[in-house]
């Protein structure tokens, strides 16, 4: 579909007029730049991954809303997809909504969407495309000129959420997360139409709650967008990420009267490390994989399914041509991966040690997932329709000290450690996305010496844990063309 999708509110929310919309937002962002002090100090000057931000109109809410794009600026050239999610003002939907255009026009010029990653996500059950939640939307139109002011040319992923759950947006996020070329955005204003003071009561709270990661304590009166806001929360909190408030004011601060006000909020959300790939530290390790993978991730995917496509016509994994990959996939690496149908698992073989290029790494496990996983038969053709495919690359694994089961037990981190347990011949891996089968810490690891082939109760002198980190890619398989792509695959 080549359509594009009309402004909705210019005119109204923000000037329709291309310079006069451009000096609004640049005055915004210089404002919010002289006041940034105490914060960009704070933050250590880093970019953010996610912010919040309001989508009032901008006499109203611009100055909040350029507090946290203001500290985009440094990641101009970089960033370059933007997943925007906001609530539904206007048109209902169960789950969240796509939009089945090409752009979606702006006064400063039209934004084209991340074709590719709207049909990765349009997989997921909770997801549809349904542009009558967006033709007249709001809480993503607002959002456009900042950040194209702010970050120049981009593509777009817009999410209007209605009726979902937390759970179901963080799914999502996870799935677009990326590496420092995602940004995601999430649109909520606060409270709306109580007194000054009453307001200003509710949205610190609905701050604290931020600020704590804690999705739990935002009702329904606290922000319009509690929604996209929960899932954010929650995903930031399984990845650890470092929160810092922008700025927190409402409309009797800005251009209003303070009888009947609506409060809004910008947040910025941190990953752990500065964002640049550093080899030293189970952080930055981490930091440096997810880097990778939001530059490389779709061609490891590719990888996954030429060698899963190969090994149905010959029996073996795809070859991989390292000279036509880039340098990142030359580089030893260790990765799993994942097959799944209909959220079921189909197959999951890796390697837990670096000890040959990533890429070719990949292609032979995507193979023996497929086809040598001793819990499943051999995948078939028929099965490839609707296989989703996953590839989680792991840091080094450390050694872990400890004395007895429950200082192991105190010292592992649910929702982050992978973890591998041994004991003589016997050793088992977990990766980290278990943990959201198994989230309590001795489930986990009773379960994982069952794996190994130990008792539940098992201890000796010599168990031995090692845990790592992981940063997952998913996508679903696409058969390869019929001539077989030569920048991954040898000649046969």
């Amino acid at each position: 579909m080549n359509a594009i999708r009309p402004t909705a509110v210019a005119g109204q929310f923000y000037p329709e007029n291309p310079r006069e919309l451009e000096a609004s937002v640049r005055r915004y962002l210089a404002e919010a730049s002289a006041a940034e002090g105490a914060l960009a100090k704070a933050a250590e000057n880093r970019v953010p991954k996610a912010v919040i931000a309001p989508h009032a109109g901008y006499v109203y809410s611009g100055a909040v809303a350029a507090s946290a794009y203001a500290r985009l600026a440094p990641a101009r050239g970089q960033i370059t997809r933007v997943v925007l999610l906001g609530p539904c003002h206007r048109v209902a939907v169960r789950g969240l909504a796509l939009s089945g255009v090409s752009a979606f026009a702006s006064p400063l010029g039209d934004v084209p969407l991340d074709r590719e990653m709207c049909a990765n996500l349009a997989q997921l059950p909770q997801v549809e495309i349904f542009d009558p939640s967006h033709a007249h939307e709001h809480s993503l139109e607002v959002h456009l000129p900042f950040l194209q002011v702010v970050l120049g040319r981009f593509a777009l992923v817009p999410l209007a959420v209605g009726d979902a759950n937390e759970t179901e947006v963080a799914e999502v996020l996870e799935r677009a997360w990326g590496g420092p070329e995602t940004l995601i955005v999430v649109s909520s204003d606060l409270s709306h139409y109580l007194s000054y003071d009453a307001a200003r009561a509710l949205d610190a709270a609905t701050c604290e709650a931020i600020e704590h990661l804690d999705g739990a304590r935002i009702g329904r009166d606290q922000a319009c967008g509690r929604v996209p806001v929960k899932g954010l929360l929650a995903l930031a909190r399984k990845k650890g990420l470092t929160v810092a408030t922008a700025d927190l004011r409402n409309s009797g601060d800005t251009a209003g009267p303070r009888d009947r006000v609506v409060g809004y909020g910008a947040w910025l959300f941190f990953e752990n490390g500065s964002g640049i790939a550093k080899k030293d530290g189970d952080g930055a390790a981490l930091t440096g994989v997810r880097a990778m993978l939001g530059h490389h991730g779709q061609a490891l995917l590719d990888i996954t399914a030429d060698s899963i496509a190969h090994g149905l016509a010959h029996d073996r994994p795809a070859p991989v041509a390292l000279d036509s990959v880039a340098d990142d996939l030359r580089e030893n690496g260790a990765a799993f991966v994942t097959l799944k149908r209909a959220g079921r698992l189909r197959g999951c073989i890796g390697t837990a040690e670096a000890h040959r290029p990533l890429a070719a790494d990949v292609a032979e496990n995507a193979y023996r997932s497929a086809f040598k996983d001793p819990r499943f038969p051999r995948l078939t053709n028929e099965e490839c329709a609707g296989l989703d495919l996953s590839v989680s690359v792991l840091t080094n694994p450390e050694p872990m000290t400890f004395c007895d089961q429950a200082d192991l037990l105190a010292q592992l981190r649910p929702g982050t450690d992978g973890l591998i347990v041994a004991d003589g011949p016997k050793r088992a891996l977990y990766l980290p996305s278990v943990w959201e089968q198994l989230p309590e810490a001795e489930n986990f690891l009773v379960q994982l010496k069952l794996k190994a082939g130990m008792a539940a109760d098992h201890w000796s002198a010599g168990f031995r844990a090692h845990r790592f980190a992981a940063a997952e890619i998913k996508g679903v398989f696409k058969p390869p063309p019929a001539r077989v792509r030569a920048g991954f695959m040898r000649s046969l």
